[in-house]
């Protein structure tokens, strides 16, 4: 193995890459509103003294050593980096998606027992509701973001096996869980991102990326990248004219973002693929992604040998199975196989409700084995519990392993659908078929026969001949169900919530 287990500290690691590569470049498509010094052009050097100033801030605020600090706030760069300034206090950054409700937020805000909360105008009318936050707890971005004349504090740091992170899961069957990581369990997920980032070998490329800034896969990847030196372009949004004049004028050489944002893209891509062609890595991470969309992104770049890198994995365990596709092996490629895992760092199994491993071929649980598990839930520990299995970890997932150990992704376990075998499967390959659709979701009715909910790309219409064509040789299906794509229920990665969008359509039958 290459790249040795160290603790990963999110300031420590922000400054030692500010020293390394001072120069490298970060590259943003609109201000940053807690960052309002930095301008759209910046280098390693100039945002890292940024975050040094916002954690004198934060200290001036009353922020200490071992505080929990919810920040809570719209979806952007500037998240991550508020984060590496709570690091540097030696305080507790929890990362919470801005789209949940106040409900949900002060029962997060109780579980932390009296956070610190950072918010804007965005999450602004949540925040005012909250009561398990005090008042004086609230702290408000633009209040303190143009300050900068703050006292200096010596950098604090926690025990290595600490709680020092905290992310949580999609909240898709009620109040999300929080995951609690330390240093050591997110160094272990840095060993193999850092593994997956050194076969690119021109360190002063440019990485573009849309990622939710929330997840734990944002402060991985965005560590990972530092300590080589690339430069960084955070796109705030994927609206065509922000991409298309992003990556015209930059010309990226490597491109991240979530499976149903790729999905949403291809179109753009089909009728511009020269603002596509300096592309010669792509990497989508959370979920499988159907073949024709891989397809498009590849055949858009210019570069020689263009390679479409999935990684599965789960926030509990971290970046977890790998695949590497390309135009040459996309025909003879499964979209539900999402390869194998990373030696001495990750490995699956397939086993039965009571955790024993089954035969290959057979349908199952899908345990993941991982260093970089997560600790706990925080002060969920029985829930966290019940899903581990000695040194495995039970994901929820629904798939098989063949007899050469690579693992195939079905479903979620809790949206199987009688005489379905795979949701997911039957999904991507009416999506490769049909480029009038940007989305198929298949689901439950109050019978429990599957449901396909359609979503048509920006500027087409429906075609019926070629839908019923299409399925005729599939399981049944019930009529599709046509909703607006921004209609459709999602967490922070844009997976659909399923559960959500099946109680939805229950309500609309009663």
């Amino acid at each position: 193995m290459k790249f040795n287990h160290k603790p990963l500290n999110l300031y420590v690691n922000f400054k030692e890459s500010a020293e390394n590569f001072p120069k490298s470049r970060f590259i943003f498509d609109k201000k940053l509103n807690a960052f309002p010094e930095l301008e759209l052009e910046t280098s390693y050097q100039r945002v890292h003294e940024a975050v040094l100033q916002k954690a004198y801030n934060l200290a001036a605020l009353g922020i200490k050593k071992e505080d929990k600090v919810i920040i809570f706030k719209s979806s952007a760069f500037d998240t991550y980096l508020l984060a590496v300034a709570v690091s540097y206090l030696g305080a507790i950054p929890a990362m919470i998606s801005h789209h949940f409700s106040t409900p949900v937020m002060d029962t997060l805000a109780a579980r932390l027992e009296n956070p610190w909360l950072i918010f804007d105008e965005d999450t602004a009318p949540v925040v005012h509701e909250l009561i398990n936050v005090k008042e004086d707890h609230k702290l408000f971005v633009s209040d303190f973001a143009s300050i900068s004349n703050s006292p200096e504090v010596i950098n604090q740091q926690l025990d290595t096996d600490e709680i020092a992170y905290l992310t949580h899961t999609s909240g898709t069957t009620g109040v999300p869980k929080l995951i609690a990581h330390s240093a050591n369990s997110m160094g272990w997920r840095w060993v193999l991102q850092r593994t997956v980032m050194d076969w690119m070998p021109d360190k002063s490329s440019l990485l573009a990326f849309h990622i939710s800034p929330v997840h734990s896969r944002f402060n991985i990847g965005i560590s990972s990248a530092m300590t080589f030196g690339f430069n960084l372009m955070p796109l705030s949004n994927l609206e065509k004219d922000t991409v298309l004049s992003m990556f015209e004028k930059y010309r990226p050489t490597a491109f991240e973002t979530h499976p149903n944002h790729f999905v949403r893209l291809a179109n753009v891509v089909k009728e511009t693929p020269a603002a596509f062609a300096s592309i010669r890595y792509l990497h989508s991470t959370f979920d499988a992604i159907n073949k024709d969309t891989m397809h498009t992104f590849l055949a858009a770049s210019k570069e020689e040998n263009p390679v479409f890198l999935q990684i599965y994995g789960q926030s509990e365990c971290g970046p977890m199975i790998w695949k590497k596709h390309r135009l040459s092996t996309l025909p003879a490629t499964n979209a539900r196989e999402m390869g194998i895992g990373m030696p001495g760092l990750s490995q699956a199994r397939v086993t039965d409700a009571d955790g024993n491993v089954v035969p290959a071929g057979t349908p199952g649980h899908i345990h993941f084995l991982s260093k970089g598990r997560a600790l706990t839930y925080y002060k969920e520990d029985d829930r966290f519990a019940e899903e581990v299995y000695g040194d495995w970890w039970d994901t929820g997932d629904w798939g098989i392993m063949d007899e050469d150990g690579i693992l195939f992704l079905y479903d979620r376990q809790v949206d199987l659908i009688d005489k379905v075998e795979s949701n997911l499967a039957i999904e991507d390959l009416l999506l490769d078929q049909h480029d009038f659709l940007d989305e198929v979701i298949i689901i439950r009715d109050a019978a429990g026969h599957p449901q396909p909910i359609l979503a048509l790309a920006e500027g087409k219409e429906m075609d019926w001949t070629a839908w019923w064509s299409s399925i005729i040789d599939m399981p049944f299906l019930n009529e599709p169900l046509l909703m607006d794509y921004d209609a459709i229920p999602r967490t922070a990665t844009m997976k659909v919530q399923r559960l959500a969008l099946e109680r939805e359509l229950a309500a609309a039958k009663k």
